[in-house]
Order: structure tokens, then C-alpha cells, then sequence
């Protein structure tokens, strides 16, 4: 028998796992790498770092199941999407740290195409807003401020890619990526299928140095994985951005089909098939995947601080020993008492799009306990992921009744209980959890014909537990009133 390795480099760590044909997990490796803060606002990561570490995942997986890099019959990518890295195609060394998805050190440079009235020139040709959460802006960045990357360039030397091309280069030696983390850069037209020329002008950025777009499942392949890495010349047969990669895990392939992402940050996408639906509420559209030659659209809204809020309660402000925890003070403590918490810490997402919001803690009294504030929290990743909610079915024209959800924090039953509760909809948590993997491992071995179609793969998916609503609507609008008012404070701080 063979199987499928998977590679999920996200924003916090690295997962390499192997999968059988039923969809299931075989064995896994998980390493975290380290984040750097150079400037308020600024995150980065070391590209070596994370290479190195998706290596020893990579051997560790195939250690732990007792398999050899033959079993192995192809590979799927996944990836945190916007971080960009720019390396040098001699030596294929980096030539500045990543620059990360949270980062926010363009958002003056965002101010002033908008003010130069780009907007609207961006958000049709891209379905993106101008916010320094994408990559363009950060590849604009590097070429002025890094002397070696203006170096690099100058002597055509430069290579620039999301981090899917990066550990595709160290795997196969070629610069590629997908249709769906090439729409994650302000520089690709989704309705084309293309980098796009006036784009690529605007913001000074070289076609030469961007990769090839490939589909997200491609018979064709990214490449083949050198000898020197893996004895087996594995065909790297799938890639896709980390949100779109768990639409696909969890199965949304029918339009009007809907998933939740809860990671670092929430991320929620809407199937609308081959409809570009063009969002005036501040949602994203983009390009969900490229399977035989035929594009998939999706609407999205991204909420960039969800779990990351509840490592700050942990490594931050230390009121928080063990996520272990989570669940119990939910159930113990029925209410926030008043204490409401916008984790805006690195400015706000969909559907606000305020790159200068900042973490508000409000109604704090003398009662208030450590259990109160740990509950806000909690329940702002719910109040976030609402505000999507609502937009999205709106705009879609479509009466959403099932949120299928994955991440991290969904071990906590209570948390998933008050979103079925505050967005009204039954909620749907899978047998497998890692579906962002999942579906990396999916495209990859539909490729190959290791599941022949997606009815094959659909197949697969089983529900471990479901959550009905069960809050009253006068209270369900009482919170979110409050949340909204909430949210205005937190709103254009800096």
C-alpha cells in the first residue's frame, strides 16, 4: 500500500503528515519555529528555519509510521499564504527574513494607493483589499528597503514567492506556486488567471521575479522531490493556501457550502463555485482552487487574531497555564459578566479592514475575575467569526444552515456551542481535524489518481460531533449589539 505525505508549514509551526486512502491519519510531526517582533507591528520568520524544520518533519513522519520514502506515491503543499520570502536563485539562500501575513509595516504604503485612488482597480482585477495583510505590498517593501534584495534584482538573481514556492524550490529546484496563493497577492487577476501587467507596474515588482502558476492539483507536477533530500523522486502533485487547502479537506465542494477555520486567525470561506461574487461589505474574493483546469471561487473573511489571542492570555499577560483550561472555565463561568474583548492587536480584519484598531478590554468592574476575561476572549473568536457569518450569506444570496469547522481551539466543545449559538447555524466538527493537511493530501492524490474523483474523497468525510443553537434571539441580540459597540472602540486607535 501507499500513501500520501502532506506538508502543512503554517504560521506557528510545521506539520508533515501521512495519509491513507480512507482519508485518515497514518502518523505526524509537528515542530513550531520562532517568531520575531523587530518593530511594533512587525512579525517575521527565518525561511532557513522553517526548510529545515519541514525536513525533519517530513523524516520524522515517515519514521514514526515505519515507512520508507517509496511508500510515498506524491506530495501536497500547504501554506500560511501571504508571508512572502525573497532568496537569491544562485546560492538559494534567503536575503531577508520572511515577512509575515501579520506583519504591518506597509500600511502607510496602503494608505497612499488608496489615497492615489487604487482601491477600486485593485479590489476588481484581485477581489483584495489594499491592507498590508497581503503580499504585494510586502515584495514592493523589500525591493526598496533591502539592499541585497535591490541587489539580487539588479543582477536578475531574484527570486520572490509565498512560502509554498519557497519550500517547493528546496524540494524540486523550481520556482512555482498555485492559482490560489498567487491570488493572495494583489498581483494576480483571478478572472484571467494571470499576473497582471498595469498591477505588477503599479507597485514596481518584475514578472521575472514571480514563480509559474500552476493549478492546485496538477498531473503535470511542481516537480520531482532531489535525490539528495529523498532516496524516491516523489512527485510534488498538490499545493494550495492554507484556507483554501481545508475548504477542500473538509469537503465544501457543492456551491453554498461553508468552512470555518480557527487557527492563529479565523478564517471562513463560502464555495461559489465558478462565480466570482464581488463583496461591497468588506469581504475577500479569491480563487479557492484550480482542479483540472477549471477555477473555483470562494468568499472569504479573515480575522487575523483568534487563537493567537488566547497565546497572549498564555505567554503575554500569563493568566492562562493550560489550554486544557478553556473548556471548564466556560462551563463554569456562564457569562462574561460585561467583559467584552476586541484582540485587535495587530489592527482589524474582515469586515473592517482597519490596520490601525488595537486590542480593547471593556467593562471591567472590581468583580470582575481572571474566568471573565479568559470567557471574552473566548467568545470574541465567536462575535468575529459572526460578523463574517452574516455578511457572507447575505452577499451570496444564500440561507447557510451548516458551518463545518476545524482548528485547534475547536477541541473545546463550549466555545463551538456558543458559535452555533451567537450565528444561529448548526455546527458540524469532523472525525479528522487536521483537514488543512488533509486537503493538501487531497489535491495532491487526486492528481495521481490516488482517489479518482471527488466523490471518492467526499466519501471520507464523517461528522465526530454536531452543535445546534440553542440561545434565546432576544439574548443572541443583546450580545452582539454590545459587541458591535465594542468593536467601535477598538476602532482607529493608533
Amino acid at each position: 500500500m501507499q500513501y500520501v505525505l502532506s506538508i502543512d508549514q503554517g504560521t506557528t509551526g510545521t506539520r508533515s503528515m501521512i495519509f491513507n486512502k480512507k482519508g485518515k491519519e497514518v502518523s505526524k510531526d509537528y515542530i513550531e519555529h520562532k517568531q520575531f517582533f523587530p518593530h511594533a507591528g512587525w512579525v517575521e520568520h527565518n525561511p532557513i528555519e522553517i526548510w529545515e524544520k519541514t525536513l525533519t518533519t517530513i523524516k520524522k513522519s515517515l519514521a514514526t509510521a515505519n515507512l520508507v520514502s517509496s511508500d510515498i506515491c506524491t506530495i501536497g503543499i500547504t501554506n500560511q499564504r501571504e508571508t512572502i520570502v525573497a532568496w537569491d536563485k544562485e546560492s538559494g539562500l534567503p536575503l531577508h527574513n520572511a515577512i509575515v501575513w501579520q506583519c504591518r509595516r506597509t500600511a502607510d504604503l496602503c494608505d497612499e494607493l488608496k489615497n492615489e485612488g487604487y482601491s477600486d482597480l485593485f479590489r476588481k482585477k484581485t477581489g483584495l483589499v489594499l491592507d498590508p495583510y497581503f503580499s504585494g505590498t510586502k515584495i514592493k517593501w523589500l525591493l526598496e528597503e533591502s539592499s541585497k534584495v535591490r541587489s539580487a534584482c539588479t543582477n536578475q538573481n531574484l527570486l520572490v514567492g509565498t512560502i509554498d514556492s519557497w519550500l517547493i524550490w528546496n524540494l524540486t529546484g523550481n520556482h512555482i506556486t498555485d492559482y490560489s496563493n498567487a491570488s493572495r497577492t494583489l498581483l494576480f487577476n483571478i478572472h484571467k488567471g494571470e499576473w497582471d501587467p498595469e498591477l505588477l507596474e503599479i507597485l514596481d515588482v518584475p514578472l521575472e521575479i514571480l514563480p509559474e502558476v500552476r493549478p492546485s492539483s496538477d498531473k503535470e507536477t511542481f516537480g520531482t522531490v532531489k535525490k539528495e533530500i529523498l532516496p524516491s523522486e516523489i512527485p510534488v502533485t498538490g499545493n494550495a493556501g492554507d484556507q483554501q487547502a481545508a475548504l477542500f479537506g473538509q469537503t465544501c465542494f457543492d456551491e453554498g457550502s461553508v468552512k470555518n477555520t480557527y487557527g492563529t486567525g479565523n478564517f471562513m470561506l463560502l464555495n461559489t463555485g465558478e462565480k466570482a461574487i464581488e463583496s461591497k461589505q468588506g469581504l475577500l474574493t479569491t480563487i479557492a482552487w484550480n482542479v483540472n483546469g477549471s477555477i473555483n471561487y470562494a468568499l472569504e473573511g479573515s480575522v487575523f487574531i483568534t487563537g493567537a489571542a488566547i497565546q497572549w492570555l498564555e505567554e503575554g499577560i500569563g493568566i492562562l497555564t493550560d489550554k486544557k483550561e478553556l473548556g471548564e472555565i466556560m462551563n463554569d463561568v456562564p457569562n462574561t459578566d460585561g467583559v467584552f474583548f476586541v484582540p485587535a492587536f495587530v489592527g482589524l480584519g474582515a469586515p473592517y479592514w482597519d490596520p490601525y484598531a488595537r486590542g480593547t478590554l471593556l467593562g471591567l468592574t472590581r468583580g470582575t475575575k481572571r474566568e471573565h476575561i479568559i470567557r471574552a476572549t473566548l467568545e470574541s473568536i465567536c462575535y468575529q467569526s459572526e460578523d463574517i457569518f452574516k455578511i457572507m450569506s447575505k452577499e451570496a444570496g444564500i440561507d447557510i444552515n451548516v458551518i463545518r469547522v476545524d482548528g485547534g481551539i475547536t477541541r473545546c466543545s463550549p466555545l463551538l456551542q456558543f458559535q452555533a449559538d451567537i450565528s444561529n447555524v448548526i455546527v458540524q466538527k469532523p472525525s479528522v481535524q487536521e483537514t488543512t493537511a488533509l486537503g493538501a493530501a487531497y489535491l495532491a492524490g487526486l492528481a495521481v489518481d490516488y482517489w479518482t474523483n471527488l466523490d471518492d474523497i467526499r466519501a471520507n468525510f464523517l461528522v465526530e460531533e454536531e452543535y445546534k443553537p440553542k440561545m434565546e434571539s432576544v439574548e443572541r441580540d443583546y450580545l452582539l449589539s454590545r459587541w458591535k459597540k465594542a468593536i467601535e472602540r477598538a476602532k482607529n486607535w493608533l
